[in-house]
């Protein structure tokens, strides 16, 4: 049961990072607006990489623990760059849930992070 969880549980998770990174291809103009950065569509390319590789990586079961670190920095850099400026800016109270969104996903990559300790290992690791 336990196996059955573990694996549902990361497809679950994987599934809308991977769409999220399709979208960045597909919107990256619309998105380039967001990006408080130099090169923004660069960046909205970048960062659809990073959530397909993310995503791939959960779902195959190679370089997790890697992986699940740098999404869930990933997720606290839009948080700090993106999010919270919002929320202190003209949308105020109304951009509170992308915050509150993405940091519980990086929470929830790094869970999953600490579930791996051994790269070389394809099975999650036990702390019994």
């Amino acid at each position: 049961m336990d196996a059955l969880l573990n694996k549902g549980g990361r497809y679950l998770f994987a599934i809308p990072f991977a769409i999220f990174g399709l979208f960045h291809f597909m919107g990256a103009e619309d998105m380039a607006g967001m990006a408080p950065l130099p090169g923004a569509i660069f960046w909205v390319y970048l960062t659809g990489v990073a959530l397909l590789a993310a995503a791939v990586s959960f779902i195959i079961e190679k370089k997790v623990r890697l992986a699940g670190l740098l999404l869930g920095i990933m997720l606290i850099i839009f948080v700090l760059t993106i999010h919270l400026p919002a929320v202190m800016g003209e949308a105020g109270q109304d951009a509170m849930p992308n915050v509150l969104k993405d940091l519980a996903l990086a929470g929830g990559a790094w869970f999953i992070a600490s579930t791996y300790k051994d790269e070389n290992a394809a099975a999650p690791a036990s702390d019994g």
